[in-house]
C-alpha cells in the first residue's frame, strides 16, 4: 500500500498496525501483543452526538451507543475485533458509534472474555448471552442486526448461524470466517497486509491453537469458524474486505457458499478493517455510509 496521499486517518491505521506486527515478530505474549489493540481506537474520530452508557448485558459488560434521535425498538450488537486476545469495547466504541449513527439505530458493544485466560468458546457464550439479553428485554431478533469486525465478525456470522431465532442481518468488516487458514490469499497477499503479513508474519497457526484453547481442537466450530457452518440458514449478510488483505478469501468464500444472502463488498487499496479510520477517512466514511444504508433497510428504519 502506497503511503502517498493517504488519508490521516489511513496513516494512523497503517502506524498502529506496524506496531502490532512488530509485537508480534519479538516473541512477546498475547497479553502484551493484545495491548496494541487497544490503540485501534485512537485512529477514530470521535463521533458527535452520540451518548455512551455502560451496562450489563446478561452477566457480560456492554456499553450502549445512543445516537440522538435513534430509531426506538433497533439495535446494533456490536462485536470487537483483536484476534480473541485483544480489543474491548472501549477501543472500538467509535467506530461502532460512527455505524450506530449513520445507520440510525443504538449499538450495544460488549466485552466478551478474552484470551488466554479464556479460550474458546467463551467469547461465543458471552456473544450468544448478549444476543438472549437482548431478546429478553424485548428486541424482536427482526429488529436486531449483529455486526462485528475481524474476530468479531466471525463471532457476529457464527451467532447468525447458530441462535434461534436468528437476527435480522449480519455485518462482517474484513470477517475471520476460517480457523483452519487455508485461504489463498493467506500467502497471496502476505506482502501487502501490514498487520498480519509482512517480513515477519504473525503466527496464525499458534493464534488458532490459542484461540482454541490448545492443539489438535477442532478448527471447524462454526461459532467462530463460521464458514464451515450451516450457512443455509445464514439471514441477509453484508461484508466488507480489503482487497490487499490476507483474510481476503475468508470474505469471498462465504459468498460463494451463499451467494443469495451474501453482499460482498471489496474494497482495493485498504488494510484489514480499514472502516477503524472513521472520520479520519473519506473511504471508511465512504464505506460505513453503504453499510449504513443497507442496516436501515434490513431493520425498517425509515429514512433508507
Amino acid at each position: 500500500m502506497s503511503t502517498i496521499n493517504l488519508s490521516i486517518g489511513e496513516q494512523a491505521l497503517l502506524e498502529v498496525y506496524a506496531a502490532s506486527n512488530a509485537a508480534s515478530g519479538a516473541g512477546l505474549p498475547p497479553e502484551a501483543t493484545g495491548e496494541f489493540d487497544q490503540r485501534w481506537g485512537d485512529v477514530a474520530a470521535e463521533p458527535r452526538g452520540v451518548d455512551y452508557i455502560e451496562a450489563d448485558a446478561g452477566g457480560v459488560p456492554a456499553m450502549w451507543l445512543r445516537p440522538a434521535g435513534a430509531a426506538a425498538g433497533r439495535v446494533l450488537l456490536c462485536l470487537h475485533g483483536g484476534g480473541f486476545v485483544g480489543g474491548s469495547m472501549y477501543s472500538h466504541r467509535r467506530l461502532y458509534a460512527h455505524v450506530a449513527k449513520r445507520t440510525g439505530v443504538p449499538a450495544l458493544v460488549i466485552d466478551y472474555r478474552l484470551l488466554p485466560a479464556h479460550p474458546h468458546p467463551a467469547a461465543a457464550e458471552d456473544t450468544a448471552s448478549a444476543y438472549r439479553w437482548l431478546v429478553a428485554e424485548g428486541y424482536d431478533p427482526q429488529h436486531i442486526a449483529a455486526v462485528g469486525d475481524s474476530a468479531g465478525g466471525g463471532l457476529a456470522l457464527g451467532l447468525a448461524i447458530t441462535a434461534r431465532p436468528a437476527p435480522a442481518a449480519v455485518v462482517g468488516l474484513s470477517p475471520w470466517t476460517d480457523m483452519t487458514l487455508s485461504a489463498e490469499s493467506m500467502d497471496i497477499n502476505r506482502a501487502t497486509d501490514v498487520l498480519f503479513g509482512g517480513e515477519k508474519p504473525m503466527d496464525l497457526d499458534g493464534m488458532v491453537d490459542l484461540v482454541l484453547g490448545g492443539a489438535g481442537r477442532d478448527r471447524r466450530d462454526p461459532r467462530v469458524s463460521p464458514l464451515h457452518g450451516d450457512l443455509t440458514v445464514l439471514p441477509p449478510t453484508y461484508i466488507q474486505v480489503s482487497g490487499a488483505e490476507m483474510l481476503l478469501d475468508d470474505a469471498r468464500r462465504m459468498a460463494e457458499a451463499a451467494p443469495a444472502v451474501v453482499h460482498l463488498d471489496v474494497v482495493e487499496g485498504q488494510q484489514h478493517t480499514f472502516q477503524m479510520a472513521a472520520g479520519r477517512s473519506p473511504i471508511a466514511d465512504a464505506a460505513i455510509a453503504r453499510i449504513a444504508a443497507w442496516l436501515r433497510e434490513r431493520l425498517g428504519v425509515e429514512g433508507a
